[in-house]
């Protein structure tokens, strides 16, 4: 019966927890700013092309960090956060009256 009481305050670290992730954050930033980084590549002149020496570093970068990024991503998806075994055993522990006062 107590589980059934703690199971809202689970269910509330557990999304926090998912929200505040730090792979969905970097994922998220690196996915932009690869985005950015290549369209400026796709679409650099020969003048910055010949001063990384024939190479479209832009373009490489961006999709460097575009991989990065879903990488992070895709690892978010596979392996969500959950509740730590702390909270979990601490909530158990207090019960309803703990939560009460919240």
């Amino acid at each position: 019966m107590d589980e059934e009481m703690n199971r809202p305050d689970d269910e509330k670290v557990s999304a926090a927890a998912r929200l505040f992730d730090v792979r969905r954050v970097i994922g998220g930033l690196f996915v932009v700013y690869g985005l950015i980084v290549t369209l400026v590549g796709v679409f650099d002149g020969s003048a910055e092309i010949a001063k990384a020496q024939g190479v479209r570093i832009n373009l490489w970068m961006g999709l460097a960090m575009l991989a990065l990024g879903a990488f992070f991503l895709i690892w978010l998806r596979l392996r969500p956060a959950g509740v730590p075994e702390q909270h979990r055993s601490s909530a158990a522990e207090a019960g309803p009256e703990a939560s009460a006062g919240d």
